[in-house]
């Protein structure tokens, strides 16, 4: 007897490639989603069935539907400087409604939706946990928060079941948003802006791809929101000296005032982003190096089984060891 069939959005992305990489592994049908031509042949030689498509068209996701057990709702629009508000409205809340709206047409059981930490905001008491409250930042926090809302109230619709996970900051082998980090602290270029004390706190890419599954499976819980986050917070300052120890080099030591920095990143994206250019430098990229980020994953244990399987210090080590294989570092 075949395996269910499970459709992934977003199926090219950092988080949708490991997961179908996990699903096929697992012995699963896979059927991936993803935009562009180019995306399907690499899909297609590890074992899915590749499937072009855009979540902002429902006659898309209807298309992708048919056959389907579950979804993993990965497709979304992150931050980009070049799309007008509009857009992001599209992808990650019209585009929410039509991959639910599809899914309950064709008899899909259920649906696991991708959100967002950032829909919290600044975590004023850390650890932040399903309690805190929403305190968007930016188009795509608020988009991303009207995303999961929308599911939840679907799920408890009672035609289709289904969970929301809200990912910590998202990092792992092959992802291109740290590599800069990790290449300034390797070059000995990395700075602090600030003290460095602020609490950091990361998720590994094949651990949230776990916590995917183990939600899919979990199919006693329904319209719950669940946060996924990596063993502990540490400080940056901790991160940055585990990192260089592991490349060898000294633990950054330099320093820079908070608000110039902070008054920089808002003039650069006063600037660049009326005119649909990539601020060389964002506010919300000072804050990464200010803001405490921590969170507790108590409900996820709980209720589905989930706990990271990597240490902070190993999670580090196999980036660090996949940048120098691709020669990124």
């Amino acid at each position: 007897m075949n395996n269910p069939l499970y459709l992934v959005t977003g199926a090219a992305g950092f988080v949708g490639s490991e997961l179908v990489r996990q699903l096929l592994a697992d012995g699963q049908q896979v059927r991936a989603l993803v935009r562009k031509p180019e995306q399907m042949q690499a899909l297609q030689d590890a074992g899915a069935e590749a499937v072009l498509g855009n979540i902002t068209r429902i006659e898309d996701c209807e298309k992708a539907m048919q056959g389907v057990k579950g979804v993993y709702h990965i497709a979304a629009m992150f931050r980009e400087a070049d799309q007008p508000d509009d857009a992001y409205v599209a992808a990650n809340v019209t585009g929410v409604e039509n991959v639910l709206n599809a899914a309950i047409k064709a008899g899909v059981e259920r649906v696991i939706h991708c959100s967002t930490v950032g829909v919290l905001g600044h975590i004023g008491n850390p650890p932040g946990d399903e309690q805190t409250p929403y305190s968007p930042g930016d188009i795509y926090q608020r988009t991303k928060m009207k995303g999961e809302q929308l599911a939840i109230e679907t799920f408890k619709g009672g035609e289709i079941s289904g969970v929301v996970i809200r990912p910590a900051m998202i990092y792992g082998p092959g992802d291109t948003r740290t590599r800069k980090l990790f290449k300034m602290v390797a070059k000995k270029r990395f700075f602090y802006v600030g003290k460095g004390e602020n609490l950091v706190h990361f998720i590994d890419v094949r651990d949230l791809a776990r916590s995917f599954m183990l939600a899919m499976k979990a199919t006693d819980t329904n319209a719950e929101i669940y946060i996924i986050a990596g063993e502990r917070a540490l400080s940056l300052k901790e991160f940055c000296s585990i990192a260089a120890k592991k490349l060898n080099v000294p633990p950054p030591k330099l320093r820079l005032p908070v608000k110039p920095m902070q008054w920089a990143g808002s003039l650069c994206e006063a600037i660049c982003i009326p005119l649909k250019i990539n601020p060389p430098l964002y506010r919300r990229r000072v804050d990464f190096y200010t803001k405490d980020r921590s969170f507790t994953s108590a409900k996820a244990k709980e209720q589905i089984g989930f706990t990271p399987a990597i240490t902070v210090e190993q999670e580090i080590s196999d980036i660090i060891d996949d940048y120098r294989q691709r020669d990124w570092l």
